[in-house]
């Protein structure tokens, strides 16, 4: 299929088997904005199975795709961002009635927002060289699909406005997938992996496996690659390589919580360029808990309480099995430039992330950072350059190597390396500070989230 030049404004397409849809230079297909145009199917959101409104560009249970050329796919989307948090954002809309009724985390599913790009239950597939913009919810998702290739694709989703949730490029519970040579910006996790959430997602029980992200540019956004939050099914044999993130907030981002569980593996990044990037590697297994762990408040009539809700709110059993566990992760080749925190993790006692490799990187950042609940991270040839004191913090933590460490103000100019305790610490500062009383805080309890 090959359109003439101009503007189409459609409802959903769906495309199917042994058919390339070529979307060529001068051609915009734009979503109208009509949920109606949009039929709800059985699809998977943000790590649970429901019933969801199709995307406006839909490869849905098919087999050798093709949807190519250098025109743009436009979601229109401030139709559904201003439905989700107004304008300008958190100001109305859906947002602030469920913050009110104490329900927050229910309404990235209630609002039901349209994708951009979806291929669902596919094999086969090629997206390639053409530009997605303003999408209203994640922009291209690959749910239960093996064998697709992503190459030479550009996202710009924060023209317009603000889009809440506007992810770049997600992998879901795929497999055999190949993400090269993109050019993200967008309001959440620009390159993204996820493998279901929580009891659904243990249930369905699915992995991300055999998958390489290279090559590509990220700008604004929340993640240069985000390995979660929803990590149920487990991943493993990723390699990501050849990433530049310039501004992006979180560089190597690891995201899940204590209901999510999963095993994650055999990870592997490599030759990657952060500029600007306020986190660079930030790992938060307690994340955003007022997401993370829903409960539907007393005082919400039983005749309200949708069947959506209570699959949102359903436990995981046993507790144990929600843990999610990192290890075996190598990181090497890394160069970044003006962060903030250089390294932040947050694990488990129960499952420390473990088996950590560090090699051939360097960090200039403000401050050093926090590592809770860590085993058997080796660092060669790491150096971290600091503009303060604060270095590295430890809490529960056994066999953890630290970088060679300097400091950019000449008036402190000193070297470290090896394992530096908190202990360590805080007797470094009484030392320089002549014995000055310090209270040390209790990093268990200090975590933040994004």
């Amino acid at each position: 299929m090959i359109f003439e030049k101009g503007i189409y404004v459609s409802g959903s397409i769906f495309v199917k088997s042994n058919v390339e849809l070529n979307i060529g230079e001068g051609v915009v297909i734009k979503a109208i904005q009509d949920d109606s145009q949009y039929p709800e199917r059985m699809t998977r959101i943000a790590g649970f199975e429901m019933d969801w409104p199709s995307a406006l560009i839909n490869v849905y249970e098919e087999k050798n795709v093709r949807i190519t050329g250098k025109g743009i796919i436009d979601g229109n989307g401030k139709f559904w961002w201003d439905k989700f948090w107004g304008d300008p954002p958190r100001s109305g809309g859906m947002w602030v009635d469920y913050k009110e009724k104490d329900v927050r985390w229910a309404v990235d599913y209630d609002c039901k927002r349209v994708r951009a790009v979806v291929v669902y239950k596919s094999e086969n597939v090629l997206l390639k060289n053409f530009t997605v913009k303003r999408s209203g919810f994640w922009t291209i998702s690959l749910t239960y699909s093996n064998k697709v290739h992503v190459d030479g694709i550009t996202v710009r989703n924060n023209i317009d406005g603000f889009g809440p949730s506007s992810d770049g490029i997600n992998t879901d519970s795929s497999k055999d997938i190949l993400v090269e040579n993109c050019d993200i910006d967008c309001n959440d996790d620009n390159l993204c992996i996820k493998a279901g959430r929580d009891a659904d997602g243990l249930r369905v029980n699915r992995q991300s496996e055999n998958i390489v992200y290279r090559n590509c540019i990220t700008r604004a956004g929340h993640g240069l690659i985000t390995l979660g939050s929803e990590t149920s099914g487990g991943m493993k044999n990723i390699e990501v390589y050849g990433l530049e993130a310039i501004g992006t907030n979180i560089g190597v981002r690891i995201k899940s919580a204590k209901v999510r569980g999963g095993v994650i593996q055999n990870i592997w990044f490599h030759d990657i360029k952060m500029k600007d990037v306020a986190n660079p590697f930030h790992f938060e297994l307690n994340w955003y808990p007022e997401y993370s762990y829903p409960t539907i408040p007393d005082n919400i009539p039983e005749e309200e309480i949708s069947d959506r809700w209570r699959l949102l709110t359903q436990r995981v059993i046993p507790p144990e099995k929600g843990i999610p566990e990192f290890k075996d992760i190598n990181l090497s080749n890394i160069t970044v430039e003006n962060a903030n925190q250089a390294i932040y993790a947050n694990a488990y006692e129960e499952k420390p992330m473990s088996n950590i490799s560090w090699e051939n990187i360097s960090i200039d950042a403000d401050n050093g950072g926090i590592i809770n609940h860590a085993s058997n991270w080796s660092m060669k040839n790491v150096s971290l350059k600091l503009k303060s004191d604060n270095t590295i913090r430890l809490n529960n933590c056994v066999n953890i190597e630290q970088p060679q460490i300097t400091f950019s103000n000449e008036s402190k100019s000193k070297q470290t390396s090896g394992l530096l305790t908190l202990d360590d610490q805080i007797q470094q500062i009484k030392e320089k500070y002549d014995g000055i009383s310090i209270i040390p805080v209790n990093t268990a309890n200090n975590i933040g989230y994004y």
